[in-house]
């Protein structure tokens, strides 16, 4: 597995890691489902150390996932063990009444980067995010006073963002101009590449830059099929619908048919993509059992550079297209 600095940090991270959001099970917040059905936590738990024995060494999790779920098995897993990098995030909460609210009060950071820490069991958070905030939540400056304030009594190791899915420059344009933070989440696949002015100037910057969705909810993969539903606690089923996969599929097919040939899987091709963009510093597919981890664990192609010429070769209207699609569903 080949490891690459995170930005200009002390951190060195697997090129492919291990996205922990599916292992978190079939949690809800009110009648909205915010995961991807039910997980079983033994195969979690042999998921996680499959993923370590075969060179994953960078763990991405919140503490929304299953609710603390997803924290609380990686723990199980590593604990405070040497050699695996923990990133997690906060800010998104259950309100009273039942939906998605998001908190950035510095008593909030506070509270849940110690209820982080436990069901972790460390010392310290390696990279602390804060979960999708907004330039409104930036400028008040309380969420990033907080985090400063946390890197220094040493609860947290650095800190950064995970930026809007589909627009985001504003957040990260915000830090950059100041400075402020180690790097960003952010998405990039083959069909959304809204992110890439993003990353560029984040590698000039000497910022990590954390790719997710690569796979885009497992629709890159191959494995998604025409008319396939997906069960109402399954967050897909209501981001997924019949023609977003049906477009994607008549568009990916022929791309998946010359990668193909050269030996690469769709899932290859995917990751192979992602890291072969400069600047990128790990690629964090979904994980959920010990073959997802044998799956992508192989990682990047050899020759990647020429699966992302011919990723960049798709039809850009097509590709906006659907992701603008994909926008409408949230």
């Amino acid at each position: 597995m080949e490891m690459r600095p995170f930005g200009t940090t002390d951190l060195r991270v697997s090129v492919v890691g291990f996205g922990a959001w599916a292992i978190g099970g079939a949690a809800m917040a009110g009648s909205t489902p915010i995961g991807w059905g039910p997980s079983d936590d033994r195969t979690s738990l042999d998921a996680l150390r499959r993923a370590f024995d075969l060179g994953i060494t960078f763990y991405d999790t919140a503490d929304f996932y299953g609710l603390g779920k997803s924290e609380e098995l990686i723990g199980q897993a590593f604990g405070n063990a040497d050699g695996v990098v923990i990133a997690t995030k906060v800010g998104h909460r259950i309100a009273p009444g039942g939906g998605v609210t998001v908190d950035y009060s510095a008593g909030h950071i506070r509270a849940a980067c110690e209820a982080s820490l436990r069901r972790l069991k460390r010392d310290a958070i390696d990279y602390y995010q804060l979960h999708s905030a907004r330039l409104e939540h930036l400028d008040a400056g309380e969420c990033i006073e907080e985090m400063e304030r946390l890197r220094e009594a040493g609860k947290i190791r650095h800190w950064g963002l995970s930026l809007n899915t589909f627009h985001p420059e504003p957040e990260a344009a915000f830090l950059l101009d100041r400075g402020l933070g180690s790097g960003f989440q952010l998405v990039l696949n083959v069909l959304n590449r809204r992110a890439l002015p993003v990353i560029e100037r984040a590698r000039a910057a000497g910022a990590g830059v954390i790719a997710r969705m690569a796979l885009q909810f497992g629709l890159l993969t191959g494995a998604v099929r025409r008319g396939q539903t997906f069960p109402e606690n399954d967050h897909r089923s209501f981001r997924l619908d019949g023609e977003i996969i049906a477009r994607t599929l008549d568009l990916m097919e022929p791309f998946w048919r010359k990668t193909g040939d050269l030996g690469v899987t769709p899932t290859q091709a995917a990751l192979s993509y992602a890291a072969a963009v400069p600047g990128v510093s790990t690629v964090i597919p979904g994980i959920r059992t010990p073959e997802q981890a044998e799956r992508d664990a192989v990682g990047v192609a050899p020759g990647a550079d020429v699966v992302k010429e011919m990723a960049d070769a798709l039809p850009a209207d097509a590709c906006a297209a659907i992701v603008a699609l994909m926008e409408a569903k949230g």
